[in-house]
């Protein structure tokens, strides 16, 4: 199956939580592509102790199928730069991995 995450939200736990499902569906071999939006490109900036993003995103990116791209606009608001772990995209790339996904989750 391919999966889209639309991750919209700088909150920690919601953001840890759907990056723990997106793994989850990595190991039962699904594709899984994750566009960070409006406050989603924040995701990095909330990682805790108690809530270890960065160590869910190391282990998604480590997958040959999975992706993460976020909406350049959002990016250049919060005047943040393109990195792998969050590298630009536009809504050309929100369509085609929304159109070309089985399913689509928002969190």
């Amino acid at each position: 199956m391919k999966l889209a995450i639309v991750l919209s939200s700088n909150n920690p736990e919601t953001n840890w939580n759907a990056f723990r499902l997106a793994n989850l569906a990595l190991t039962k071999g699904d594709t899984v592509s994750v566009f960070l939006l409006g406050e989603g490109v924040e995701y990095g900036q909330v990682s805790s102790a108690q809530f270890n993003i960065k160590e869910q995103v190391e282990k998604f990116l480590s997958s040959d199928k999975a992706q993460i791209i976020a909406c350049g606009t959002c990016l250049t608001l919060r005047k943040q730069g393109s990195t792998e772990e969050c590298p630009e995209g536009n809504l050309e790339d929100w369509y085609r991995i929304v159109s070309e996904s089985d399913k689509v989750l928002t969190f």
